[in-house]
């Protein structure tokens, strides 16, 4: 395991939806409604991203690391 890919995310509000992105996979954007569904789809997108975007041949791979790094705010109203 060489890399430890960073993909941020963050709860879009507006959405209702997670959003991520990351600086080191290019092309990658995507969202889901939870955070589960968010992390099986980057499952399935990082190794094709690398693949195509990147070079990199995941055939030599048996590992892929990421770590998703999550932003909500939250307001809380006080009565």
């Amino acid at each position: 395991m060489n890399n430890c890919y960073k993909i941020e995310a963050f709860w879009d509000e507006d959405g209702r939806v997670w959003v991520a992105e990351s600086p080191d996979i290019l092309g990658l954007v995507t969202e889901a409604d939870t955070l589960e569904q968010l992390t099986d789809k980057l499952r399935q997108m990082i190794p094709e991203l690398l693949s195509v975007n990147h070079g990199i041949t995941i055939e030599n791979k048996k590992v892929i690391s990421f770590e998703l790094i999550t932003h909500r705010k939250e307001l809380i109203q006080v009565v």
